[in-house]
């Protein structure tokens, strides 16, 4: 494995994966308040990014969502048309992904923002083979605008990119402390137990809200694993990454 910039082999713990896709919520991005971005937490996040890439040597792609900010349904919801609403949503998320971008570069880590929807004023236009270039140069990359296209959502955007990208794993971070899948929500339903492992059919027959069902049936049909786990969580990121049980794991 080649360790990230400024790290010598034997820094480098032993990673199980050389290259992954981290999923994040709007939601997470906006800590407490439920709203906006609150820098406290996404520099939070930020340093989990941070660690994992200097210490294990991980290539690190990233793609934020935007329900901190807006969601494309829900404006359709309030009587705007669903098509425009959902390109409200993505710009939101490019807004996301420049704060991520600016906390990270704070931080010491060359990070570069791909944009599906093309705003070269303020990040790159999204290519395939740029943005693995990028990962093979030790910058993390962030994927924003979602796919370009309403009607689907950032979680099809993960599936869609973990993909195109080569990643081992597609990693599923949830905000809200929940540290993967249950049998039923586990804040109103005491009985609720953790579910370690799931297939891909599991999930969609039994409704599962893990990801949309388009996003889980393109990882299925690319055999593309998913971790879900609390990104929130102290270390669970460095700890999934090397090879820990950690989270839901659907394959």
């Amino acid at each position: 494995m080649k360790p990230a910039r400024g790290c010598t082999v034997s820094d480098v713990a032993e990673s199980k994966y050389t290259r992954v896709l981290l999923k994040l919520s709007g939601e997470a991005f906006a800590g407490e308040q439920g709203f906006g971005i609150d820098g406290d937490v996404v520099g939070r996040i930020a340093d989990d990014i941070v660690n994992s890439r200097e210490e294990l040597g991980v290539e690190i792609a990233v793609v934020v969502g935007a329900g901190n900010i807006w969601r494309g349904m829900t404006g359709a919801d309030r009587g705007i048309d669903r098509a425009q609403a959902d390109y409200m949503g993505m710009l939101a998320t490019v807004m996301n992904a420049l704060a991520l971008q600016d906390i990270l570069e704070q931080k010491g880590v060359p990070t570069r923002v791909q944009s599906a929807i093309s705003m070269p004023q303020v990040a790159e236009t999204y290519i395939r083979r740029k943005a693995i270039r990028h990962m093979e140069k030790n910058r993390v990359v962030i994927f924003a605008a979602g796919t370009g296209n309403p009607f689907f959502t950032t979680d099809t955007t993960a599936a869609l990119r973990a993909v195109e990208i080569d990643a081992q794993v597609l990693l599923k971070g949830t905000h809200g402390g929940v540290d993967g899948i249950y049998t039923a929500d586990p804040k109103t339903d005491p009985t609720a137990t953790k579910i370690d492992t799931l297939t891909y059919l599991d999930v969609l027959n039994k409704n599962l809200r893990v990801m949309d069902a388009t996003a889980i049936a393109h990882c299925n049909e690319n055999k593309m694993p998913i971790v879900v786990f609390d990104l929130m969580g102290e270390g669970n990121l460095r700890s999934l990454l090397l090879g820990e049980s950690v989270g839901t794991l659907v394959s």
